[in-house]
């Protein structure tokens, strides 16, 4: 565990992490942290993009919007227009 100094920026307070700090976290500059308070001090978490794969974001998905209709089955039956190749 290290100590971090609180130090001016502008007119704000700013805690600096280090490279190594960032490197164990897998963050770099620009991230995003969840902030929260807990036992009197501050817990930083990284906020992570959320990846799931098609079968989970299926999964969740209404059985009436997995449906073709007359439009979807006229564009997967239509002829090329430009320069697609098969």
């Amino acid at each position: 565990m290290a100590n971090i100094e609180i130090q001016k920026w502008g007119n704000s307070a700013a805690i600096r992490l280090n490279k190594g700090l960032l490197n164990q976290l897998s963050c770099d500059i620009g991230n995003t942290f969840e902030v929260t308070l807990k036992d009197g001090g501050v817990f930083l978490k990284p906020v992570r993009e959320a990846k799931y794969s098609l079968a989970e974001l299926l999964e969740n998905c209404p059985d009436e919007s997995l449906k073709m209709d007359e439009e979807d089955d006229a564009w997967l039956n239509s002829n090329p227009e430009g320069g697609e190749h098969w």
